[in-house]
């Protein structure tokens, strides 16, 4: 009965190898080569100054030698899965031929060498380097690279019987029971034509399988061997019989990729707009994390299996895009973040606040060395908490009436209307320019018997002006909260502010409440009455954007330089001369449950792609 339920999960597993859909990826990265391309000359990147004066002292890093085989301007994708049943990763590659392919491997691999042999399969050929797992696939049009990675699972054993029996290529689950064998899981790989043969399934049985080693070579095998080349793991007999059921699993695979013909790997979420485009699975991420840490986190008293499940982050979460954008005048990169439908609902709740406009009253009136400026609804957020934490907490550990009685005890405690005033939402943080003061500084020094000295001096330096402003409107608490800092000794009242004790040293740092606005800063000289040119580019901004923020580098290199080496001051103002601003800013409102996040740096010239700039800069940069 035993051998009839493997071969069953043997069927499932390859067939469902070959027939998986492609949308079931834990992550996906795409380089648009046909997109770039346009913007840019592979060719001008490559033979670029400060890339081949590199090459020319590391020579095993000159990429020119890629572009007889690869076809650059084409669709070059990674992707594989974290945790699946069988986790692997594949890296697709158009070429030029198949025959330039395997030129390549001959004389840069070693293959056909002591590095192995390259096989021929009629419609494509397989090359697997001796002593690593990863195995090059390559027909007419594509190479893949392509691995399993699998691996034998650390020996932290829930079975006092030591580690699991390897009866099966398929068994080899993450925790072990005693009495207990799991099953395969769906296969979540590419796709291809028709599903490979199967290969004849191992037997299974009671006693342990060991690899096949020479007579009298079984010390050897135990303690002489390297596990991947690390000289502080013995490469075991156990070890090899997985390593040998691995490599078998790998060969069926790429079987089933390339014998009816191999077809490039496609993903919906990918942005074929962008010049490097990515996805990830943000459960899938997860349950990486706990898988890695899993271990150690269980030594602390099992404490780890109270935390949140990693579905559930899944759950809250479906994935994050990531996409690059290199245009002549500016690089930008967007994250896109795809929540679940229920707690997309919740977010845009969050991010969609009218901001209380007695904050621009303080605003700067003209443009600042940098701000950013954030609001969201405190209130939507206190009062979706407790259902957000009952999903989170979704754990078999917890009977669902402890959770209810959670959140109900949360939901009793907090007055979200109340506690949502001592922090409404609305937070802007600004620097100015900088200023030369008079400073009290401590000096650190000892005696002639060793005993630590402590002296007092006055000393110029320069000091940042900035301001952070925030509003909140709870008629009584801010006020109290000002007076008790009075009594402690913590605040010193002076005029309509209060001085921050002990900041002396950065221009003696206050507080200001006006109305239901606070201003924590150390200067006075920038607020403005929310009619400035500034604050009204900045009110259109935040009327579409919950975030929004920039930072001119080519100002503030010029007013943080002013007394910095001569070296380095060269370098600032080289950099300041080529990039004029880094912004960031995220929209308020949700498209199909996805909320964007852009971080853009625009550039003073606009004759030539930003990655040629960049080059260009590093090079002038580097020239002396």
């Amino acid at each position: 009965m035993k051998q009839f339920y493997t071969l069953i999960f043997l069927f499932v597993a390859y067939f469902t190898f070959g027939q998986a859909s492609p949308d079931k990826y834990d992550y996906f990265v795409q380089f648009n080569g046909n997109q770039l391309s346009k913007k840019v000359s592979i060719n001008e990147v490559l033979n670029h100054p400060i890339l081949t004066k590199y090459i020319s002292k590391k020579p095993d890093f000159d990429l020119r030698q890629y572009t007889s085989i690869i076809q650059l301007d084409q669709k070059i994708t990674i992707h594989g899965n974290f945790l699946d049943s069988v986790p692997f990763y594949q890296v697709t590659i158009p070429i030029k031929n198949k025959e330039a392919v395997t030129q390549y491997l001959i004389e840069k691999q070693g293959a056909n060498g002591k590095n192995s042999t390259i096989e021929e399969f009629g419609k494509y050929a397989v090359f697997t380097p001796s002593g690593v797992k990863r195995s090059f696939v390559w027909n007419d049009n594509y190479l893949v690279v392509f691995e399993l990675t699998k691996r034998l699972p650390t020996k932290f054993y829930d079975s006092p019987g030591g580690p699991p029996i390897l009866n099966d290529p398929i068994v080899a689950t993450e925790t072990y029971e005693e009495t207990a064998v799991e099953a395969p899981q769906v296969y979540d790989v590419p796709q291809a034509p028709n599903p490979p043969k199967i290969a004849e399934p191992s037997v299974m049985r009671d006693e342990p399988m060991v690899a096949d080693v020479p007579a009298g070579s079984a010390e050897t095998a135990e303690q002489d061997y390297l596990y991947d080349g690390n000289p502080y793991e013995e490469y075991t007999a156990e070890q090899a019989e997985f390593d040998k059921k691995l490599a078998e699993q790998q060969r069926e695979i790429i079987k089933g990729l390339f014998e009816n013909g191999f077809t490039a790997p496609s993903f919906s979420k990918i942005n074929a707009s962008a010049d490097i485009s990515s996805w990830v699975n943000y459960g899938g991420f997860m349950s990486s994390f706990y898988s890695l840490y899993n271990y150690p986190l269980a030594l602390f008293g099992g404490y780890d299996k109270y935390l949140p499940m990693q579905k559930n982050f899944g759950n809250f979460i479906k994935g994050i895009n990531l996409d690059f954008y290199f245009d002549n005048d500016n690089t930008r990169i967007e994250e896109v973040v795809e929540y679940a439908a229920e707690i997309a609902s919740v977010v845009s709740k969050i991010s969609d606040r009218k901001i209380n406009k007695n904050i621009f009253n303080y605003f700067p009136s003209e443009k600042p060395l940098g701000y950013v400026s954030y609001h969201a609804n405190t209130k939507a957020a206190l009062e979706n908490f407790p259902s957000l934490m009952t999903e989170l907490f979704q754990n078999p550990k917890f009977a669902k009436e402890d959770i209810t009685l959670i959140t109900d005890l949360i939901s009793t405690i907090v007055d979200e209307e109340a506690t949502a005033k001592l922090f409404d939402g609305d937070l802007s943080a600004f620097l100015y320019d900088t200023k030369e003061v008079e400073v009290m500084t401590k000096k650190y020094d000892y005696d002639e018997n060793y005993e630590e000295k402590i002296t007092e001096e006055k000393v110029k330096k320069d000091i940042p002006l900035f301001s952070v402003i925030f509003t909140s409107t709870h008629p009584t608490f801010g006020d109290k909260l000002l007076q008790l800092g009075v009594r402690k000794k913590v605040l010193v009242p002076n005029g309509n502010s209060y001085i921050i004790a002990g900041t002396q040293e950065y221009g003696d740092i206050f507080i200001v409440k006006e109305k239901d606005v606070v201003i924590v800063a150390n200067t006075r000289d920038y607020f403005g009455t929310g009619k400035g040119s500034f604050a009204k580019e900045a009110k259109k901004d935040l009327s579409k954007n919950y975030i929004s923020g920039k930072l001119d580098i080519a100002q503030t290199v010029k007013t943080f330089g002013k007394k910095a080496k001569d070296s380095e001051l060269d370098r600032m103002t080289k950099i300041s001369s080529q990039f004029s601003d880094v912004s960031i800013e995220s929209p308020k409102k949700l498209i199909d449950n996805k909320l964007k996040f852009v971080f853009k740096l625009n550039s003073f010239k606009s004759d030539k792609n930003i990655i040629l700039q960049t080059l260009d800069l590093a090079e002038e940069m580097t020239s002396k």
